[in-house]
C-alpha cells in the first residue's frame, strides 16, 4: 500500500489542544503514546486513520484480533442492544451459548466460567477464587509482569512501576529469557526460582495460593518458547498445594498461532483460566473459567456478581468474536503469517547489529534491541526511537521488557504478508535512521 503525504500543521495543533484539554479534565495519571501522540478517530481491519486521514498500520493493538470494527461484532452488538441488555441475575440463552461455546475450545477441565469486563477484574476473581480453594495467601509472579489495576492485583504487577507497592503476600521470580539462559535452560530456572520463592514464603509462615503467570511473558520482553518449558514450574506449585493461574488476557485467542490458548503450547493444565482483551474485539468481555472442584469453595461460601460481566450485548460480542475467530480461520493466518513475518525479522537482524534477538509465537513477536550483541547490553534509548521512529513512519508497535527494550509487536490477527512487508521495510528504514 502507498500511503500518500499529509500536511500535519493544523493536525498538530488540534492534537496540541486535544493533550491540554485532556490533562485538564483526566487528571495526571493517564500516559499517551509516541512522543508525537496521534489523534485517531477511525479504525478499520489493521488500519487506524488520524483526523487529517492518514492511515497508519496497527501492529500493536491485541484488543481486536479480528481487527478494527469487524462487521460481525458491529451488527451483532447492535442487534442484541436493540432488544434487551440487562444482567446474569435474570436467565438469559446468549450467556450459555456463549460459555458453552467459550469452554469447548479447552481441553478437558475447565467446566464452567465466570464473567467479568475486564482482565483486571478476571485476575482479581480468580485470586480469590484460588485462595478460597487452597486456604492459602500466597501468590508467585514474575518480576516485571503486568496482570491488572485492582488493588490485590496491582500489587502483583511490578509493571506499573516502581511507585506500585507489592503485596506483603506476593513474590516475583526471575522470567524465563531464551536469549541470555539459552532455550535448554529456561525450563529449570523458571522451576527452581518457584521454589525459591515457595520456600521464601514458608519461611515466613505463609503457603502459594497461586502460582500466576502470562502465558507468553509479555511484560517480560515476550517469552514463547521452547514451548512446554512452564510445565516444571507448574508442578513446583501444585507440589506445594497451590494453583496454576493462567493469564491469558493476551496470548488467548488464536494469537499464538499454535493453539487457541497459550498454555495448550507448554501442554500443561491450569487450575484457572483468566481471559480478557481479545474476547470482545474491544467491547469489555472478560472472565475466568475453572475446574469445578476450584470453584466449589468459593461458590459455597460468598457470592460473585458483576452488573456488566455476562450481559446480553456483551455475550452477542463474545460469541460474535469467537465464531469469526475460527471460521476466517484466523489462528491459521497468526501461525502462517508470524512465521513470515519472524523470517523477515530475522533477515533484517543480519543486517542491523542492534537487533539481538527475534522471538515469539504467532502474532505476538518480541524483537530485542541491544547496545552490543557480545554484552547483550539493552538499548532501552534507541528502542524509544525506533517506536517513535515507526509511528512517524505510520507504523504503530510499542516495547516489552524491564528495561523497554523489545520491540512488542502484535498486531490484529487478519494481518497479511503485505502488511509484515510494510513492517519491516519501515523498520528497516528507521533503524537505519539511528
Amino acid at each position: 500500500m502507498t500511503l500518500p503525504n499529509f500536511d500535519d500543521g493544523q493536525g498538530a495543533d488540534q492534537t496540541a489542544a486535544l493533550i491540554a484539554r485532556r490533562q485538564r479534565l483526566l487528571g495526571p495519571a493517564y500516559r499517551l503514546f509516541y512522543d508525537s501522540p496521534v489523534h485517531l478517530v477511525r479504525g478499520e481491519g489493521v488500519w487506524l486513520y488520524d483526523a487529517q486521514g492518514k492511515p497508519y498500520l496497527d501492529a500493536y493493538n491485541n484488543v481486536v484480533p479480528l481487527g478494527h470494527c469487524h462487521p460481525a461484532v458491529v451488527d451483532a452488538i447492535a442487534r442484541q442492544a436493540a432488544i434487551l441488555n440487562t444482567h446474569t441475575r435474570y436467565v438469559h440463552e446468549t450467556v450459555l451459548d456463549y460459555a458453552e461455546a467459550l469452554l469447548a475450545t479447552f481441553p478437558a477441565g475447565p467446566g464452567q466460567v465466570m464473567f467479568t469486563c475486564t482482565g483486571s477484574e478476571a485476575n482479581d476473581l480468580a485470586l480469590r477464587i484460588a485462595q478460597a480453594h487452597t486456604g492459602a495467601t500466597g501468590l508467585i509472579v514474575t518480576r516485571f509482569a503486568y496482570h491488572g489495576v485492582t488493588l490485590s492485583i496491582a500489587q502483583a504487577s511490578p509493571s506499573l512501576g516502581r511507585y506500585v507497592t507489592l503485596g506483603p503476600t506476593v513474590r516475583t521470580v526471575t522470567p524465563p529469557d531464551t536469549y541470555r539462559q539459552g532455550g535448554d535452560g529456561v525450563g529449570p530456572a523458571l522451576a527452581n526460582a518457584v521454589q525459591e520463592a515457595i520456600a521464601d514464603l514458608g519461611r515466613q509462615g505463609l503457603r502459594p495460593a497461586a502460582l500466576l503467570v502470562d502465558t507468553i511473558f509479555s511484560s517480560d520482553g515476550v517469552q514463547a518458547a521452547p514451548a512446554g518449558f512452564l510445565s516444571g514450574a507448574v508442578d513446583a506449585v501444585r507440589a506445594a498445594g497451590g494453583l496454576f493461574i493462567a493469564d491469558e488476557v493476551q496470548a488467548g485467542m488464536g494469537r499464538t498461532g499454535q493453539a487457541m490458548w497459550g498454555f495448550m503450547r507448554h501442554g500443561v493444565a491450569p487450575d484457572l483460566i483468566t481471559m480478557g482483551k481479545p474476547l470482545g474485539n474491544g467491547h469489555p468481555v472478560a472472565g475466568v473459567a475453572a475446574r469445578p472442584e476450584v470453584l466449589e469453595a468459593f461458590g459455597r461460601n460468598g457470592r460473585y456478581f458483576n452488573t456488566f460481566g455476562g450481559n446480553p450485548v456483551s455475550a452477542a460480542a463474545g460469541l460474535a468474536v469467537l465464531r469469526a475467530v475460527q471460521q476466517e480461520k484466523l489462528m491459521e493466518n497468526a501461525e502462517c503469517v508470524g512465521a513470515y513475518l519472524q523470517e523477515c525479522l530475522r533477515t533484517l537482524a543480519a543486517k542491523h547489529d542492534i537487533i539481538g534477538d527475534v522471538r515469539g509465537a504467532g502474532l505476538f513477536i518480541g524483537v530485542e534491541l541491544v547496545r552490543d550483541r557480545r554484552s547483550r547490553e539493552p538499548a532501552t534509548v534507541e528502542a524509544v526511537r525506533v517506536v517513535n521512529g515507526l509511528r512517524d513512519r505510520q507504523v504503530l508497535t510499542g516495547s516489552a521488557g524491564e528495561h523497554a527494550n523489545t520491540l512488542k509487536i502484535r498486531p490484529p490477527l487478519p494481518f497479511s504478508a503485505a502488511d509484515a512487508d510494510r513492517l519491516v521495510s519501515a523498520l528497516d528504514e528507521t533503524l537505519a535512521a539511528l
